[in-house]
């Protein structure tokens, strides 16, 4: 899980990390973020009832992933990031103002649409640019930056939540968020976007920058063959390269078990004991591991695969140990646990942006969150199991085996073979 830094003291680059920064920022702070499980619950739904809401969130962000991405290759992942926060704007809108089982649905349709059209577009344009300013090296920390600066967002979310709750209702609380989405759309815009072919090189290769055998990758398919090219591009690299495979199987796994989980922490917390009124507090302990994990990338960026998978494998056990105990204090190792499958998540991605050479980068990491989507539909599934036979400190308790198998998995593959021995001559080399 190496991944290779560069130092690029470049002002541009330093104009690139702080968009997306304050993009991540903004598309986080939503004040609904650590209440709606709660608005939910109030308005009378079940656990099963909001487990479906969830499985149709992922549904519709499955069925958008990949075609979402191959769109961003072929025309303009900046346009598609401007459009994700206002389509998430409008499901907090119907939620708070017309709160209901099939207002809920609504939202999550325009919530999961909104997701698909970042998801991949993100990625791929940051490491572009990155790319193109020769400081592709230092994508691992600027994305663990980067979901930091979503995590301050969710602690500041978690932190005006209540006190708006109690002076404004749901109603204050929802109009807050969907201001908080039009901010996110205005930052969009100030992505750099390079996607022109560059024009035929009339010489030999200088070395200021990345050159390409053909051209650039990143400009080919959508100057030349558009939306279904880069679909089906991205679609062969993925399944004729086995390590960029196992890459976003990698990514999968660690992102969606503890991202489901995540969902239903205001409930863990509650079945603590913990009022109402206290949960937002809470929720931001988690969202303060979460913080450290993402801020811890650049030391990550020096784990083996050996610590790569003692790491999934102490975040799996402090997951398990805290939220079994059933006691608030317990949500102190749950939030460590987070911040440890947060920095897992950063250093998967890393492995896998490295891994992509094909133009359709988009398309190959919307491959990667349709992949993590699906998982999710089965975290959700088995949650809702789980907690019904031995609440939500029993569900969290279950969700960290995946990661001991994992870990189990990664030690085993990258074990080195032994030697053969000789054949022997006589019966035993028959």
């Amino acid at each position: 899980m190496t991944v290779t830094s560069a130092r690029v003291p470049d002002t541009r680059v330093r104009r690139l990390a702080a968009t997306l920064y304050g993009y991540a920022f903004l598309t986080d702070v939503v004040l609904l973020y650590p209440l709606y499980p709660l608005l939910f619950s109030d308005t009378g739904l079940s656990v099963g009832q909001i487990s479906s809401l969830f499985v149709l969130w992922s549904v519709t962000a499955i069925a958008l992933e990949v075609p979402s991405g191959a769109w961003a290759d072929a025309v303009s992942r900046r346009l598609l990031l401007c459009l994700a926060p206002l389509l998430a704007g409008a499901g907090f809108a119907v939620w708070v103002f017309l709160p209901s089982y099939p207002a809920f649905a609504a939202g999550f349709l325009l919530w999961g649409a909104g997701g698909a059209l970042a998801s991949g577009a993100l990625e791929a344009l940051v490491f572009t640019e990155l790319d193109r300013l020769g400081a592709a090296g230092r994508y691992a920390r600027t994305m663990g930056r980067a979901k930091t600066a979503g995590v301050l967002g969710t602690l500041a979310a978690a932190a005006l939540a209540g006190p708006v709750l109690a002076a404004g209702g749901y109603p204050a609380v929802g109009v807050a968020s969907v201001a908080a989405c039009l901010l996110a759309a205005a930052i969009a815009v100030r992505f750099p976007e390079h996607r022109a072919p560059d024009p035929a090189p009339t010489g030999p290769p200088t070395g200021d920058g990345p050159t390409h055998a053909h051209g650039d990758p990143e400009t080919d398919v959508s100057a030349e063959s558009g939306w279904l090219a880069s679909l089906r591009t991205g679609l062969d690299e993925a399944r004729t390269d086995r390590r960029l495979a196992a890459a976003v199987l990698l990514v999968a796994v660690v992102a969606a078990v503890w991202g489901g989980l995540d969902e239903y922490v205001p409930l863990l917390i509650r079945e603590t004991g913990v009022p109402a009124a206290g949960v937002p507090a809470l929720v931001a302990l988690m969202t303060i591991g979460v913080t450290l994990g993402g801020l811890a990338a650049p030391l990550g960026e020096r784990l083996g695969d050996r610590g790569y998978a003692a790491l999934l494998a102490a975040s799996a056990v402090a997951l398990a140990v805290g939220a079994g105990s059933g006691q608030p204090v317990g949500l102190a190792l749950v939030a460590a646990a987070f911040g440890g499958l947060q920095l897992a998540t950063v250093l998967a991605d890393a492995g896998l942006q490295t891994r992509i050479t094909g133009p359709s980068r988009a398309t190959v990491t919307s491959l990667a969150g349709m992949a993590t989507d699906l998982t999710i539909i089965g975290v959700y599934a088995g949650y809702a199991l789980a907690a019904g036979v031995g609440g939500h400190r029993w569900a969290f308790a279950v969700a960290a085996v995946p990661y001991l198998l994992v870990a189990g998995w990664l030690l085993v593959a990258r074990r080195p073979a032994r030697p053969r021995r000789p054949a022997q001559s006589g019966r035993a080399s028959r």
